[in-house]
């Protein structure tokens, strides 16, 4: 009777070790997915703060809550660093690669060999163009534009004005997006002249500053708003403005609510800057590359032509906001700058009257 039951004992247990091992195989899809790792290449520390100061932890967050392994890096502005950051990470194992590129051509190359080695990709901020990116997560570009051009407006009123446009760089089309958008809005204001355009090499602060000041030498100083295309820009626009002692009289734009912006903003120096809340994009990125990583298809919002692909790319486009004195405030709120960076010193009083309490 014993040893029938130690055998009836062995059977069960067979048994379940085969049902377990079935549902180990059943789920080794997605568990494996589950377990898989994200590759993130930013494209440098020198075009904007935001890289390093926000997307970077920002994702590091989104990932580590999902339980996703990240390798997130900076190429520093190199296509060549990109090139082998990307390769590192396709030796070891990614299994989505979330990506901002320095140009289209490096990181359309990049892409294919993801995609040759089965690897999803995503266009993380900018579009590549004649890229294989399964998904884009960004701002709306054009609108971020449109956010300028109404800014400058709104700063100039309709008097007769000469406006300069530094757009941002020739290999980004992000760039090329931003001047289309605020074209659309300032090219129907019948009073405004545009006196000079120029693009800024790889959004340099120094090129900005050198271009303007050749502006401002060319128009005899006669230039009345500048659309500058993100803060950097504009606070380059700034120091030539104070060096020819007009800044506060000229409005000039900007992007990406930068401290340095923001300052610009509190002291009248700058008109306005444009506002993507950096915690939605990358969230919305890093749920897109964990839905991947899952096996699941990506929700999207909308699709963004790639003119050069000539496709439409899956999409996820926010919402920017234009932000000038009486809102910046809501960048602070928001927690995308601290209180404590922006009021420093004469900021402090500039803060209080802007309604920003320092902790």
């Amino acid at each position: 009777m014993r040893k029938g039951i130690l055998s009836l004992m062995a059977l069960t247990t067979a048994a379940a070790l085969s049902l377990t091992a079935c549902g180990d195989d059943g789920n080794d899809s997605g568990g494996d997915a589950a377990k898989g790792k994200v590759g993130v290449i930013l494209p440098d520390t020198a075009s904007s703060p935001r890289w390093e100061n926000f997307d970077r932890p920002y994702l590091e967050q989104a990932f580590k809550a999902a339980g996703i392994d990240s390798d997130i890096q900076n190429a520093e502005g190199s296509a060549q660093r990109f090139q082998t950051i990307a390769d590192q990470m396709l030796t070891s194992g990614v299994t989505v690669m979330l990506i901002t590129g320095l140009d289209s051509n490096s990181a359309a190359a990049v892409q294919r060999k993801a995609q040759a080695q089965g690897v999803k990709t995503i266009d993380y901020d900018r579009l590549t163009l004649g890229g294989v990116a399964d998904y884009y997560v960004s701002f709306d570009n054009v609108k971020v534009g449109e956010e300028m051009g109404k800014g400058l407006q709104k700063c100039l009123g309709d008097k007769a004005s000469n406006i300069v446009y530094l757009n941002g760089s020739p290999t980004d089309n992000n760039a090329t997006l931003f001047a289309k958008g605020a074209h659309n809005i300032l090219d129907k204001v019948t009073n405004y002249k545009k006196v000079a355009e120029q693009p800024v090499p790889d959004w340099e602060a120094e090129k900005a500053a050198t271009l303007f000041e050749q502006m401002w030498t060319e128009q005899h100083g006669k230039i009345d708003g500048v659309v500058a295309a993100n803060d950097n820009l504009g606070n380059a626009v700034v120091s030539i403005l104070k060096k020819n002692k007009r800044a506060g009289d000229i409005p000039v734009t900007g992007q990406d609510a930068t401290v340095q912006g923001l300052q610009n903003i509190l002291d009248g120096n700058q008109c306005m800057t444009v506002y993507k809340p950096t915690k939605q994009e990358a969230d919305a990125a890093a749920k897109l590359a964990i839905s991947l990583i899952k096996g699941e298809k990506g929700e999207t919002t909308a699709t963004e032509n790639d003119p050069v692909g000539k496709r439409d790319v899956p999409s996820v486009l926010l919402n920017p906001i234009g932000v000038f004195k009486d809102n910046v405030k809501q960048v602070v709120d928001d927690g995308s700058v601290k209180a404590a960076d922006l009021c420093k010193g004469a900021y402090a009083a500039k803060c209080e009257a802007a309604g920003i309490t320092v902790q």
